[in-house]
């Protein structure tokens, strides 16, 4: 599996395209581990120590990191956990929904 990545306007936040479908029909957005809850994935990436929000959309993620924190610290760990949820054929949403 092959992850593709794009910065953005805002340097801590970046998008990673898994090359597949993320969440069809609608967006979900999370800002804090307590919401990720009802995402497996979203779950995985803030278990890593220095993400501070998720966004799934059709075909990407975005993660956003701590201010002082470079990508080169924190993008590997992300793009391990995005590979290895995928591969495991894992859910994104536990209830398989988005939330718009």
């Amino acid at each position: 599996m092959f992850i593709q990545t794009e910065t953005t306007p805002n340097p801590n936040t970046m998008k990673f395209f898994p090359g597949s479908t993320v969440l069809a029909g609608g967006t979900a957005d999370f800002r804090d581990e307590k919401s990720a809850e009802t995402s497996p994935l979203a779950s995985a990436l803030f278990a890593i120590a220095d993400v501070r929000g998720v966004f799934f959309a059709d075909d990407f993620i975005t993660v956003t990191k701590r201010d002082n924190v470079p990508w080169d610290v924190v993008k590997p760990s992300v793009l391990t956990t995005i590979m290895e949820h995928f591969v495991a054929g894992k859910p994104v949403m536990a209830d398989g929904k988005a939330k718009t």
